[in-house]
């Protein structure tokens, strides 16, 4: 059975997908009584799963009428990828923003589950055993690397 984290994430998914604009605003208090959960599960569920290396911008508004507002963010189309991603990359990165991007290339079919698989096993720090900032800069060779070779198939 699947925690109750991964339900509230395909839950918000489903409605993003569902958006016309791509983008949705909850209550953080509504979505907890839905899912039977206290209101910091839905905290933690969004501040982990939602992040702008995923592709998503989150805004939150506190008090009576707040709300979060989830936004997805689209890639460019794949002429300007190559620029997009010699900008998100840069010299350095580290392994959990790398982890991200290559989440939302996924998520957004520009990479398949094995290609992503791959490729998060490459730039993990197990693999890339030398210290910071080498690491960092060697991930971010790598995984322009093989991003640009696997987008001009």
């Amino acid at each position: 059975m699947r925690n109750i984290s991964d339900v509230i994430e395909q839950y918000l998914k489903s409605i993003l997908q569902e958006s016309a604009e791509g983008m949705v605003e909850i209550q953080r208090n509504d979505l907890a009584d839905r899912f039977s959960c206290v209101p910091s599960q839905i905290n933690y569920v969004i501040s982990t799963r939602f992040t702008l290396e995923k592709g998503y911008l989150v805004e939150s508004k506190r008090g009576g009428g707040g709300y979060i507002r989830i936004q997805r963010i689209e890639l460019p189309a794949q002429h300007v990828l190559h620029t997009h991603l010699h900008q998100s990359i840069g010299q350095a990165i580290s392994q959990s923003a790398g982890e991200g991007l290559i989440y939302q290339l996924e998520e957004a079919k520009f990479l398949n589950p094995r290609e992503a698989a791959l490729m998060r096993a490459a730039i993990s720090r197990e693999c890339l055993a030398i210290k910071l900032p080498y690491r960092d800069q060697l991930r971010a060779r790598l995984l322009k690397a093989m991003l640009i070779s696997l987008l001009n198939k």
